[in-house]
C-alpha cells in the first residue's frame, strides 16, 4: 500500500523520533493523517485478533519515551507494547543498553477499558525497572509471562497509584502488521507487529 510505504520511508532513520526535525515531524504527521483516512479497521476494538500480540515502536512524539535516549552512558534499545485484549492488559517494555552486562529493562503494565469504537481508557498499575540479567529478561513474551505470574522481581517493582491518572489512547489505524495510535497528551505512536 502506497500510504504505508510513504509513512515507513518518512520515519526511516529517525530513531523512533529522536532524530526527527520539525520538518520531518510535519511530513510524518501528514503521512499518518493520509493513512488514517484509509483505515481498513474503523472499529479496531472489535478486532481483538488484530490488536493481540507484540508490537514494536517505530516512531513516536512521546517525550516520556524519547527521554530515555538522554540517560547518560545509556542507549535506548527496542520499545515494545504487548496487548492482551481478552485480559484488557497492556505491557510497555523499553530495553536500555549501557556498559557491558548492565543492560536494563523498564516496563509499565496497565489495564484498559474500551470507551468507544477506537478509544481505550488506560490505567497504569505496575512499574518494573531493573537489570536484564537479574530479571532473566530474554524476550518481551517471556518477561510478560514472568510479570503475569505475580512474582516479585529482583528490581524496582512498584504499584502505580492510578487514582489521579486520566490516560487514553485512540487506535486510528490498524491492519495485520501496522498500528497507529494517538494519546491523550497529543502523542503519536506508530508500531509494527513483531
Amino acid at each position: 500500500m502506497l500510504g504505508k510505504t510513504e509513512l515507513l520511508d518518512a520515519i526511516a532513520g529517525k530513531n523512533r523520533g529522536v532524530l526527527a526535525t520539525a520538518a520531518d515531524q510535519q511530513a510524518i504527521q501528514a503521512a499518518i493523517a493520509r493513512l488514517e483516512e484509509r483505515n481498513p479497521t474503523p472499529e479496531p476494538l472489535a478486532a481483538p485478533e488484530l490488536l493481540q500480540g507484540n508490537w514494536r515502536l517505530l516512531y513516536t512524539t512521546s517525550q516520556d519515551l524519547l527521554r530515555f535516549e538522554q540517560i547518560p552512558l545509556c542507549r535506548l534499545g527496542q520499545i515494545y507494547q504487548y496487548i492482551l485484549p481478552d485480559q484488557q492488559r497492556i505491557y510497555n517494555i523499553a530495553e536500555l543498553y549501557g556498559l557491558p552486562l548492565l543492560s536494563a529493562v523498564v516496563s509499565v503494565a496497565a489495564v484498559f477499558q474500551p470507551v468507544s469504537k477506537q478509544r481505550v481508557q488506560v490505567q497504569f498499575d505496575r512499574s518494573v525497572v531493573g537489570f536484564a540479567g537479574f530479571l532473566g529478561y530474554r524476550s518481551p513474551e517471556g518477561f510478560i509471562q514472568t510479570l503475569q505470574s505475580g512474582k516479585r522481581l529482583a528490581a524496582l517493582d512498584v504499584a502505580i497509584d492510578t487514582s489521579n491518572r486520566d490516560a487514553w489512547l485512540d487506535v486510528t489505524y490498524l491492519d495485520g502488521d501496522l498500528r497507529i495510535g494517538r494519546g491523550n497528551g497529543g502523542s503519536l505512536f506508530v508500531l509494527s507487529r513483531t
